[in-house]
């Protein structure tokens, strides 16, 4: 019975996106254009991080050569001197 429901579902979605493209109206309410213009910037956001990281790594390897040499950072305590 389920298996039935399942692929009813199914077939009433495929025809529901058929009957949209042949009117060429995708968008039949607010709801659509809100809900595809969310999934273009979620998809923009997170291909604007991958290219982030990328530039990044590829930077780090490049200028990964010269590591910085550390120096001593405070007071010299000259009581612990012998």
């Amino acid at each position: 019975m389920a298996d039935r429901d399942l692929a009813q579902l199914f077939e009433d979605q495929v025809q529901d996106v058929l009957s949209r493209l042949q009117s060429k109206e995708l968008f039949r309410s607010d709801w659509d254009i809100a809900s595809f213009a969310m999934f273009f910037i979620f998809i923009g956001m997170v291909l604007l991080l991958v290219i982030l990281v990328l530039i990044r790594c590829c930077c780090c390897c490049c200028c990964d050569d010269e590591k910085p040499q550390r120096r001593k950072v405070g007071i010299v305590n000259m009581a612990m001197e012998p």
